[in-house]
C-alpha cells in the first residue's frame, strides 16, 4: 500500500481518518485513488487540501467509523463507492459486530485499491447486464437448546463467490476463530485479506477468462475447469490434496480443482504486487537491489517489465520477511515455495492483466 502526506508534512496511512499530528480530518478520494487531508468549510463540506474540491464523508464514515472514503459534494449518494458494493452488513445490535464489520470493510477497501491500481473494472459504471462485484458479510445462525442455555450452530455461512457476489463468514474477521479454522484445515496461511483476494479471483475468472480467447491457454496451465467441481471438492476433503502437490500448485488447496488453482494463484499475485508496493514506499533495497513497484503506472506500462523481474524482487523480499519473522518467534510471513508450474500460472495472470497474451 502507498503512504500519503498530510498538509502539515506528517505521514498518512491508507486506513487513517485523522492526521495524528495536526488533527485535520482525512479521507480517501476513490476517483483519484489518493488519501487527502481536508479542511471543513462553513457549509460542512470537506475541502481537499490536495485538489481544493468539496466532498462529504460516507455515511458509514460519519455514523459508524467503519469507512474513511469521501463522496464528491455534487453527488447525492449517502455511501461511497466502496460501501455501495456491500449488500449485507452484520447485525449491529450485537456488541462485537461493529468492530468485525470494520475489519471486513478495511480488507475490502485494500482489495479494491489493488484491483483499481491494476486497471480492473471494479464498479462497471455504465455496463449493461454486467455482474457487478458485490459483498455480503454474514454470520452463522445460532439456536438455543431446549432448555434455553447452550447455543449451537443452526446454519453455517460458507465463504465463497457466486455470480458476482462474494460472501464472507463474519468469523473470518475474528482472529481466534480464523486461527482455529486454520489449524483444523491444516493451513499454514489464512488471513482476512487472503479471503478477499481469493474470492475476487473467482469473480475475475468469470470476467476475464470464461468465454474469452484466453480459455485454452488457461486450460493448458490450470487444467480443464469442466471437470465436476462437487466431486473434486468431495475427494479433496475426503483424501486431502494431491500427493506431491508442491511440484505443480502454489498451495494444497489449489490442487482441488482448476477454478481453485486459478483463485489461489490470483490471490498470490495480489499478495505479491501489493506487498512490493509497500516495500517500495519505504525505499527498501536488498543486497543493493532496489525493489520495483509493480503497481506504479510507469512500471506497469514498461514493455520490458515481465513477471520474472517482479518474481526476483519477491524472492528477495520474502527471504528477508521470513527471516525477520523467525527472529521474532513468529510464523513465516510467506510460507510458500513457488514451483516452476506455479510460476508459469502467475506469469499468465500478469500477462493477462497487462494485455500481453
Amino acid at each position: 500500500m502507498k503512504n500519503y502526506q498530510c498538509e502539515c508534512g506528517n505521514t498518512l496511512y491508507f486506513a487513517n481518518s485523522t492526521c495524528l499530528s495536526c488533527q485535520r480530518p482525512v479521507g480517501f478520494i476513490s476517483q483519484e485513488m489518493t488519501l487527502s487531508a481536508c479542511e471543513i468549510d462553513d457549509n460542512g463540506y470537506w475541502i481537499s487540501c490536495l485538489n481544493g474540491k468539496a466532498y462529504r464523508p460516507c455515511t458509514n464514515y460519519s455514523e459508524y467509523q467503519v469507512c474513511n472514503w469521501l463522496i464528491p459534494a455534487e453527488e447525492d449518494h449517502s455511501l461511497c463507492e466502496s460501501c455501495q458494493l456491500t449488500e449485507t452488513i452484520p447485525d449491529l445490535s450485537k456488541p462485537d459486530n461493529l468492530s468485525l464489520w470494520f475489519r471486513m470493510e478495511q480488507a475490502k477497501r485494500q482489495l479494491i485499491y489493488t484491483l483499481s491500481k491494476l486497471g480492473l473494472d471494479v464498479w462497471k459504471h455504465g455496463v449493461e447486464n454486467a455482474n457487478e462485484l458485490r459483498f455480503r458479510f454474514l454470520e452463522d445462525e445460532m439456536e438455543e437448546d431446549e432448555y434455553g442455555e447452550e447455543l449451537t450452530v443452526k446454519s453455517t455461512v460458507i465463504t465463497g463467490h457466486c455470480n458476482g457476489v462474494i460472501t464472507l463468514n463474519l468469523k473470518e474477521a475474528e482472529d481466534a476463530s480464523r486461527l482455529k479454522m486454520r489449524e483444523q484445515m491444516n493451513e499454514r496461511y489464512r488471513t482476512l485479506i487472503g479471503h478477499f483476494r481469493h474470492e475476487s479471483g473467482h469473480y475475475y475468472w468469470d470476467t476475464l477468462i470464461q468465454n474469452s480467447p484466453h480459455l485454452e491457454k488457461f486450460r493448458s496451465l490450470f487444467g480443464d475447469e469442466r471437470q465436476d467441481y462437487t466431486k473434486s471438492m468431495q475427494l479433496y476433503y475426503a483424501n486431502g490434496p494431491v500427493q506431491g502437490w508442491q511440484s505443480s500448485w502454489i498451495s494444497a488447496y489449489a490442487s482441488m480443482h482448476p477454478w481453485e488453482d486459478w483463485a489461489e494463484s490470483w490471490a498470490h499475485y495480489l499478495h505479491i504486487v501489493d506487498t512490493l508496493e509497500t516495500a517500495t514506499e519505504y525505499s527498501i533495497n536488498i543486497l543493493q537491489n532496489r525493489l520495483g513497484n509493480p503497481l506504479a503506472e510507469t512500471y506497469r506500462r514498461a514493455s520490458e517489465t515481465d513477471f520474472q523481474r517482479i518474481f526476483e524482487d519477491w524472492c528477495r523480499l520474502t527471504t528477508v520477511l521470513n527471516a525477520l519473522n523467525r527472529s521474532m518467534g513468529q510464523d513465516d510471513a510467506y510460507p510458500f515455495v513457488i514451483s516452476y508450474p506455479a510460476l508459469e500460472k502467475l506469469s499468465f495472470i500478469h500477462d493477462l492483466l497487462h494485455q500481453r497474451l
